[in-house]
């Protein structure tokens, strides 16, 4: 009954995005496929489509992610009126927050 769905936008479903916007974010998906899973660049990628598609509230029985994350970020691509420039500035927003993230000291409390 239902699509196997990650919990979060998933890396995997990146180049389904590249053709849905304009030149600025066609090169913006090409850089970001082309990086390892785990570069704060594809982090940041991620993080821009999790806070854009709402996916933090998506529930699994939701007629969204019975569609499957592809078609939920198209919808959402497709559906976003602002210019490429905006998309451009959200993602790096989320970079900014993955490096952010990533210079705050790990303190680990052994209990």
């Amino acid at each position: 009954m239902y699509t196997k769905n990650e919990i979060m936008f998933p890396r995997k479903a990146i180049p389904a995005l590249r053709k849905m916007r304009g030149p600025e974010w066609q090169a913006l998906v090409d850089h970001v496929i082309n990086l390892p899973e785990t570069h704060e660049e594809s982090l940041a990628f991620m993080l821009m489509m999790v806070r854009l598609n709402g996916c933090v509230e998506c529930e699994t029985d939701s007629f969204r992610a019975m569609r499957g994350c592809d078609l939920c970020a198209i919808q959402t691509l497709r559906r976003y009126k602002g210019p490429d420039s905006n998309l451009i500035a959200l993602f790096h927003d989320a970079l900014a927050t993955i490096r952010e993230y990533n210079a705050a000291p790990f303190e680990v409390e052994f209990v």
